[in-house]
């Protein structure tokens, strides 16, 4: 099809693709294509250009001169933002395979930014890069920020239906499209700071238990190392350049929350803490090889209404990494009685994240950063 040469800048114009991506006649320019944009997001490479990926918060970005651009995308699932020069001017609600087209823009050189607002760890989803309106070129792909940082959590990290405005999503498009992960507490404060970042959240999971203690076979750490969630035994290579200075892990809420039931694992909470302990070691282990002596390892905790356990736990985690000789792993207590929880069943609204992304800024401002 055609590519319309005049497109209203905040309409959607979808373009059947013969293949995947519209402007690729040929492997090598398809791997030209993937060398014109930049994410910091795990994500596979394919054969033809493409990249596949799972996780919530992925982002792309290009450079484009023109006066259109083309996104190109094969996900029936997921719901993502398109910015130009920093502004929102369209969400994507599950595009499907097309290429969709922002027009109408000045005639000169422009930032294009896709962002994937929603959770699929049942789905992989595939960008196929940007495709200039016609006159116009994709040029180099941004350069990759020098800061960097991972975000390791649940919902809360993920941004769980912090667009609702209400509490119950069952009436108003549920949680998917009332999740925007572009405006979580950890992605706000990234993009205050000049960051790259990951969001490697999974909704519902523990570092030993799962939300009220379902799928007792797995947890977080079940899915941690993966690209794509929903492969068992996939395994993400971890490029040379990423090497965030800061990991912010949120992991307890779900195993903490809920009161433990008849034939869990863990007859008592002093086990279940036993075990979390246990496992949060090891994780801490692993990043520790993996990030190196400099990185800070910053264990994040909030309040729940019905134990203390959670923040006592963390805390008392750290206390002991410190006490063995690791002092960049540090301690964040977040919380405030302004949270109004209007997310999706009760999860942080957009404007609990903002409140949340403003004490992480405080908080990591007063580190030692050197980056």
């Amino acid at each position: 099809m055609r590519t319309p040469r005049h497109i209203p800048r905040r309409t959607l114009v979808t373009a059947a693709a013969a293949g995947f991506v519209t402007a690729a006649a040929s492997p090598a320019q398809a791997t030209g294509a993937r060398a014109r944009f930049h994410t910091a997001g795990r994500v596979k490479n394919t054969a033809d250009g493409s990249v596949r990926y799972t996780w919530p918060g992925i982002y792309f970005e290009g450079r484009f001169r023109g006066t259109g651009v083309g996104v190109a995308l094969d996900d029936s699932d997921n719901d993502y933002d398109v910015q130009i020069d920093g502004t929102t001017v369209a969400t994507l609600v599950t595009p499907g395979r097309t290429t969709s087209w922002i027009g109408d823009l000045p005639d000169t050189e422009h930032r294009v930014r896709l962002v994937k607002r929603t959770e699929s760890p049942w789905a992989v989803g595939r960008f196929g890069g940007f495709v200039a309106a016609p006159g116009g070129a994709v040029l180099a792909a941004p350069r990759a920020r020098s800061r960097q940082i991972e975000f390791i959590g649940d919902s809360f990290t993920a941004g769980y239906g912090n667009v609702s405005g209400t509490r119950d999503c069952s009436s108003n498009g549920g949680v998917n499209r009332n999740t925007n992960s572009d405006l979580a507490f950890g992605a706000l404060t990234a993009r205050r700071l000049g960051a790259d970042y990951q969001l490697n959240a999974y909704s519902g999971l523990g570092m030993v238990r799962n939300y009220n203690g379902s799928s007792p076979d797995t947890d977080f750490r079940t899915y941690y190392d993966r690209a794509l969630l929903n492969v068992d035994g996939d395994v993400w290579r971890k490029p040379r350049t990423w090497r965030p200075r800061v990991v912010v892990l949120g992991l307890g809420i779900n195993d903490f929350s809920t009161p433990l039931n008849p034939g869990e694992r863990w007859t008592t909470q002093d086990q279940l803490i036993a075990a979390y302990e246990t496992a949060y070691h090891g994780f801490l282990d692993k990043l520790r090889a993996r990030y190196g002596p400099k990185t800070f390892l910053v264990v994040s905790a909030t309040n729940l209404a019905n134990t203390t356990a959670f923040a006592e736990t963390a805390l008392r985690i750290v206390q002991e990494r410190n006490r063995r000789g690791d002092t960049r792993v540090r301690s964040w207590h977040y919380d405030d009685s302004a949270l109004d929880r209007l997310g999706c069943d009760w999860h942080p609204s957009a404007h609990d994240h903002r409140i949340i992304s403003g004490q992480l800024d405080n908080y990591l401002a007063a580190l030692p950063l050197r980056w």
